[in-house]
């Protein structure tokens, strides 16, 4: 297979990547699935992932006020709150601009945190680890960069995220279509995007170029990438998801072979 012989030429020390279908099946996998990777901005979709959760828990709504005065949930699942990348300093009115911030997501977990009344860890572990069997899964820092899991954990996230059994597929499909659209932005890695789409924490592939998902993948996928090296996409009209993790930092050496390898995958198996 192509997929199989791109991944091995990556130029990583470790990989572990595989493609998982709604149903559950795993048409390819490669490398150790029980390997804990950290996860760096991936940890993102599991923070909007919770958040969506104590929603349709009733504990807070995506227009309660959260973040920078003026801000709510949803204006920090989509990273128009206008805070910074890492500083909690504000640099634009809410739903002006796309400002990709971590800063916002740790604002958004302490949201998550005060309307619960658990500390948004405890939370995220009762709500989304423990009823998927994600074991290896672990937040230990920053809701927006600091977890850390394994491929078998993550492609039984990446299931929920094609079937949702813990959130109604309404509030999914929401958050997986664009939010606040027409502004424009910075993808990491990736330069200015005119629009630089995203949903509600997932980011939407939409019509960017250059992307890290190639050009196979239809417009509704969404995903995230991490600094770490790590990637988890869904592409709903192909129904594969993929999710890539690696011991190499992101890099020119990810922005060339994971757009290649994702339109293999696509290719062989969409």
């Amino acid at each position: 297979m192509d997929t199989l012989r791109l991944v091995e030429q990556w130029p990583v020390p470790n990989a572990a990547v595989a493609v998982v279908r709604p149903d559950g099946t795993v048409p390819f996998a490669h490398g150790d699935r029980t390997r804990v990777f950290p996860l760096a901005s991936v940890t993102k979709l599991l923070t909007a992932h919770t958040t969506l959760i104590a929603i349709e828990e009733g504990a807070l709504e995506l227009d309660t006020p959260a973040g920078p005065e003026g801000s709510t949930v949803r204006h920090l699942l989509a990273h128009t709150a206008g805070l910074g990348f890492t500083e909690h300093t504000v640099y634009a009115a809410p739903g002006e601009r796309r400002l990709y911030s971590s800063a916002g997501f740790e604002q958004l977990a302490a949201a998550v945190g005060e309307h619960t009344g658990i500390a948004f860890d405890e939370y995220q572990k009762e709500a989304l680890f423990q009823p998927l069997g994600m074991v290896d899964t672990r937040l230990e820092g920053s809701p927006g960069a600091d977890a850390s899991s394994t491929l078998d954990d993550l492609l039984v996230f990446a299931r929920e995220l094609q079937e949702p059994a813990l959130v109604d597929r309404s509030t999914l499909d929401l958050a997986t279509r664009v939010a606040f659209g027409g502004l424009n932005g910075v993808l990491p890695g990736f330069g200015h995007q005119k629009p630089n789409d995203w949903g509600l924490g997932f980011e939407i592939r939409d019509g960017k170029d250059p992307h890290w998902t190639g050009k196979r993948a239809s417009p509704r996928t969404f995903g995230h990438f991490g600094q770490s090296g790590t990637f988890l996409w869904v592409d709903p009209d192909a129904e594969l998801a993929c999710v890539a993790l690696t011991d190499r930092d992101f890099g020119p050496w990810a922005a060339e072979a994971w757009p290649e390898f994702s339109d293999a995958v696509l290719a062989e198996l969409g």
